[in-house]
């Protein structure tokens, strides 16, 4: 295993290209907080808000400090065990390769079902803010999904790179929605904080959980940590509290300005967007959905690879799915796979 998690050298004729460890700890916070950042953001704190009302904000606050065991779950057993596929090797050697298998077959389901949804849900944002029909809709939903592909093919570094850049610029963003909001913020809105009942927390808490899914993207791409035992602990701690931080600062200010209580189709993000920023929120909005759904989908897609890739390893998967580019050093085969299945999915959703 160590010898196949060095970088390639080279001029080392006949050796076989393997995955490079080049992953960084800034990178890999960059893959943390993308993976759960999705443009759910936009809608959830209000959804729950209208469960729980201010009680909502204890929801945040239990599953911030929830989320933390789960993901450092994850970060040890990457950290012990670098491997790519993340679940998928955890199940296969904790349980046997059928466990395995199956894990790899599901991630394989989520490709075709889950990213042609959020890429199409991201680009609908645009329908607000240009005159897009249904057709330029899933163009630009396709537009997403094959920039994610070409960042990708680049290599794991650019990929890192392009999070980082990607991943400060939405949090600029975000606490900058978040700090314009803040004078709109009004301690009544916070009074009754508990109007539906105490089950009403655990009610907005089963719609929140799914903010928090996301960590185990991460362990997906654990071959290509430079240094996994070491950045593996310390980019779960940071991720977690930049994920904790921004979701808690959304919640409280979409309950304290109101936001929530929002009519006409409007949701409270971009409610509270047009409070702040007049005629330019619903555009804010719409950049700002199409940028969190590319970073999502871009994690997405280098951990999904390397799922597809550990599974043909092992033979689960074709075997071609587990060649590596030399050049590049990303399993080129199952990024092809993957685009391409992901491409025809939606394509699919197009003609239903």
């Amino acid at each position: 295993m160590a010898a196949a998690l060095e970088p390639i050298q080279e001029g080392r004729a006949g050796s076989p290209p393997a995955l490079r460890r080049v992953i960084t700890l800034r990178h890999a916070v960059a893959i943390y907080v993308s993976s759960l950042l999705g443009s759910g953001i936009f809608v959830i704190p209000g959804l729950a808000a209208q469960i729980a009302g201010p009680a909502s904000i204890v929801s945040w606050a239990l599953l911030s400090l929830a989320s933390y065991p789960f993901a450092y779950t994850f970060a040890k057993l990457s950290a012990k065990r670098p491997e790519s596929g993340g679940i998928y090797a955890f199940a296969r050697d904790g349980i046997g390769l059928r466990a395995g298998a199956s894990t790899a077959w599901l991630f394989l389901a989520w490709a075709v079902l889950g990213a042609p949804a959020a890429t199409v849900a991201a680009a609908s944002y645009l329908a607000f803010v240009f005159p897009l029909n249904r057709l330029d809709i899933y163009l630009a939903a396709a537009g997403i999904l094959i920039l994610a592909f070409v960042v990708n093919y680049v290599g794991i570094r650019f990929t890192g790179r392009v999070q980082l850049a990607t991943v400060a610029a939405i949090l600029v963003a975000l606490v900058i929605a978040v700090v314009a909001s803040a004078p709109r913020v009004r301690p009544a809105n916070y009074t009754p904080f508990l109007p539906s009942g105490l089950g009403s927390i655990g009610t907005a808490a089963a719609l929140i959980v799914w903010s928090y899914l996301g960590y185990e993207n991460t362990s997906n791409v654990a071959e290509e940590f430079r240094n996994p035992e070491r950045d593996f602990q310390r980019s779960v701690v940071i991720s977690v509290f930049l994920i904790s931080g921004l979701y808690l600062a959304i919640a409280v200010v979409t309950v304290g300005t109101g936001a929530y209580t929002a009519r006409g189709g409007v949701t409270p993000f971009a409610a509270m967007m047009s409070d702040a920023f007049g005629s330019y929120g619903g555009a804010i909005v719409a950049l700002l959905a199409v940028f969190v759904t590319f970073g999502t989908v871009n994690a997405y897609v280098a951990g999904m690879a390397r799922v597809y890739y550990a599974a043909a390893r092992d033979g689960v998967f074709p075997r071609t799915l587990a060649t590596v580019d030399r050049r590049t050093g990303v399993p080129h085969h199952a990024l092809v796979f993957l685009i391409v299945l992901v491409l025809v999915s939606l394509l699919a959703f197009y003609l239903v």
